[in-house]
């Protein structure tokens, strides 16, 4: 099985994560922010990740709580992940919500690179504010340490946009990490 727990303890915040990357899309999550726990219930339900993260605020700024909740889920699907021998390598999906459409290309190679584009409009979407939820996406993305495109093509609604965009990175990362049995390391260097 591939699993990871990864514990993030600073001055500033207690998170405790928890994945199971061949799982069934079950998740608990409960970092006091809905909207928060509603895209990382999502990640879980469209890649069919299990997620479990514990997390407490010790200075009570809301951004500490939600960077280090997308550090510590990153850092936990790249230790599941381990020398990722064996997985399909690349993934690519286009989700449609409403008015919106996201697209999202990730490879699952060992060097981190993104690159997001959320076009986001609002200040503040569902009570976070718009660089806050920019920084949980790219603190995740980072921490992950693969390459990963994340594009909203177009869209009026900014939760939509956010929720298209969240869907097509999860569904493309179970794509991308899907066993392959004809596979063995997936990279022409013979090396991840």
């Amino acid at each position: 099985m591939r699993t990871a727990s990864v514990k993030r303890e600073t001055g500033e915040t207690q998170i405790d994560v928890s994945v199971n990357i061949d799982g069934s899309g079950k998740v608990q999550v409960k970092s006091g922010f809905e909207f928060i726990d509603h895209l990382v219930t999502s990640i879980g339900k469209y890649s069919m990740i299990d997620i479990k993260i514990q997390s407490k605020s010790l200075d009570s700024i809301s951004h500490h709580l939600i960077e280090d909740v997308g550090i510590t889920l990153g850092q936990s699907l790249d230790k599941a992940l381990g020398e990722r021998s064996g997985i399909r390598r690349f993934g690519y999906f286009a989700v449609p919500m409403d008015e919106s459409l996201s697209c999202a290309s990730v490879d699952l190679v060992r060097r981190q690179y993104s690159k997001l584009n959320l076009r986001l409009k609002r200040k503040e979407i569902e009570g976070i504010s718009e660089e806050d939820i920019e920084h949980f996406f790219r603190s995740l993305l980072e921490n992950l340490c693969a390459c990963i495109h994340i594009r909203v093509e177009y869209g009026s609604n900014d939760h939509h946009k956010i929720e298209s965009a969240i869907k097509a990175f999860a569904v493309a990362l179970r794509e991308a990490a899907t066993i392959d049995e004809r596979t063995g390391i997936p990279s022409t260097k013979g090396v991840m």
